[in-house]
């Protein structure tokens, strides 16, 4: 039985010293990259104008631990260990049986989770020689955390955030300028890529998948830059485990397991960092519901197609093997909820085609709803993002009510909402629109999907 501690914290003598690498246990693995012109599969080489080696061995590595470099675990020790809580004024708000747990991220500089790997991602540059890296940003989590990174490790950093985001959350872009990034609205006139979209969509709201094209050109054309990505990538998911190693040692701390997790999934980052260190518990037999929670806005697991695709819109990238809604895909302005990517990490993808996962969707307005129950309860303000974790969480709560069951709830808490308190005024105020995306504009988006590797 779980003890009565409300807040379990770890010293930072625990903070763990490596990585956990998913691949070293799945039984299969995906197909890896292949090139965007041949169709081949990609090497060392052909990545090694976007990243340090460091990161590619990373990113192909089947070593079951990666040890953390000590410079890295220097800062870490800023923020980490986060602290687990045990959200029992959420349980007494709801009245429900079930003990619900949240791991909070929101305790970072940066107010999210994304740092744990732009942190690494600046370290390896930096010993690489690198002296500047470009990168993407959607809600402007992972462009201030690197920009945070950078400010560290004295790296210079251009910012390409969605053009939506950058007009609905100027906060967002300020603090990323002061850690000393460069950020401008994507789809910019800086790029070729940028160009090419703004001469067809002068009014383009932007996408992650333009914004990686303009970051990945600038990068492509630059001898002293190197390119960053806060998601989707295997040694992004990597780094992030950080979170649920954690999570662990301090469940066994209160004597306590959970029975069912809810994560938000955009690119997976957040999902991956929370549970892949349960996901090799349940492989080993652990009975353990594991639930990626996404918009009905962005649906790519539950609507999207599990095949090859590009990740970005101008086909720059290597294509992965992911649930996509298709490299076009654009999402709507209206949606506040943050996690817009078009595709899925390809390591989450293979979980969910696997049945190792479960995923549900769930739109704006009850997201939101949720949300602000869970404020009111425990006083955090949870990221939008987050939110449709939280909000899954509560259904789960509330049905656990109904049969009396007393299951084990852990939430991923990936952020604090501060920044997003514009999405929470349209909601408070009745102007956020449920949005559902039309099937026949996922289908559009699909007829674009590459023949290659398919």
């Amino acid at each position: 039985m779980a003890d009565e501690s409300t807040k379990i914290v770890l010293s930072e003598r625990e903070l763990p010293t490596h990585w956990y690498n998913l691949a070293a246990d799945l039984p299969t693995l995906p197909p890896p990259p292949l090139h965007p012109g041949t169709g081949q599969p990609v090497g060392p080489d052909d990545l090694a104008p976007l990243f340090p080696m460091a990161l590619i061995e990373q990113e192909v590595s089947r070593e079951r631990w990666i040890p953390i470099p000590e410079p890295i675990r220097d800062i870490y020790r800023l923020w980490r260990p986060t602290p687990l809580y045990r959200a029992r004024r959420l349980e007494q708000m709801l009245g429900t049986p079930a003990r619900i747990y949240y791991k909070y991220e929101g305790v970072s500089p940066a107010g999210s989770h994304k740092p744990n790997t732009a942190v690494a991602q600046a370290y390896y540059n930096k010993q690489e020689g690198v002296k500047r890296l470009t990168t993407e940003t959607g809600a402007g989590q992972w462009g201030s955390a690197l920009a945070m990174a950078c400010a560290f490790f004295g790296l210079e950093l251009k910012v390409y955030m969605v053009r939506a985001s950058y007009e609905q959350k100027p906060y967002r872009r300020i603090l990323m300028e002061t850690w000393g990034a460069t950020c401008v609205a994507s789809p910019s006139p800086d790029t070729e890529a940028g160009r090419r979209v703004l001469a067809e969509h002068p009014d383009s709201p932007g996408s992650l998948g333009i914004a990686i094209s303009e970051a990945v050109e600038d990068a492509a054309t630059r001898s002293d830059t190197k390119y960053s990505l806060g998601s989707v990538l295997n040694h992004v998911l990597l780094h992030q485990t950080v979170i649920g190693l954690e999570a662990l040692q301090q469940f066994a701390q209160v004597g306590d397991y959970p029975d069912v997790i809810f994560g938000c999934v955009g690119g997976g980052s957040n999902f991956a960092g929370l549970t892949f260190p349960f996901v090799r518990e349940k492989l080993q037999g652990k009975p353990l519901r594991i639930v990626a929670v996404e918009p009905a806005a962005c649906p790519s697991l539950t609507r999207g197609v599990y095949t090859f695709d590009f990740g970005d819109t101008g086909r720059m990238t290597p294509l992965l093997k992911m649930h996509t809604l298709g490299h076009t895909f654009v999402p709507a302005a209206i949606h506040a909820g943050g996690l817009r990517y078009h595709g899925m990490a390809p390591l989450v993808s293979l979980l969910y085609d696997q049945g190792i996962i479960e995923a549900i969707a769930l739109p704006q307005n009850a997201v939101f709803e949720g949300a602000v129950r869970f404020a009111r309860a425990e006083g955090i303000v949870p990221a939008p993002e987050s939110a449709h974790a939280v909000r899954a969480a509560i259904d789960e709560a509330l049905r656990c009510k109904e049969t009396g069951e007393e299951k084990v709830i852990l939430i991923g808490l990936s952020g604090h909402g501060h920044f997003d308190l514009a999405a929470y005024e349209a909601y408070l105020r009745g102007q956020l629109v449920d949005y559902e995306h039309p099937e026949e504009a996922i289908q559009q988006a699909l007829a674009d999907l590459p023949r290659v590797g398919v």
